[in-house]
């Protein structure tokens, strides 16, 4: 069995659609202020091409992890 952790960036763009970020393997311990951060950036600086427009809202971040079983015979 194998687990990953992932970093979902949630925003909202000009469309009102929900778009999200992946990031694989973040820095282990990442904070919430750290994330809220890094997502303000995102939003300010207009750095990603939607196609409902410009990303206009940071939603949530949050992390996921992925747990993986090989199934064997």
């Amino acid at each position: 069995m194998a687990s990953d952790i992932d970093l979902d960036l949630v925003f909202r763009n000009a469309a009102g659609k929900k778009v999200s970020l992946n990031i694989e393997e973040p820095k282990t311990g990442v904070t919430k202020a750290e994330i809220d951060a890094a997502m303000q950036v995102v939003v300010e600086n207009n750095v990603f091409n939607t196609s409902g427009g410009d990303i206009v809202e940071a939603v949530e971040g949050r992390l996921r992890t992925i747990t993986t079983d090989v199934v064997a015979e």
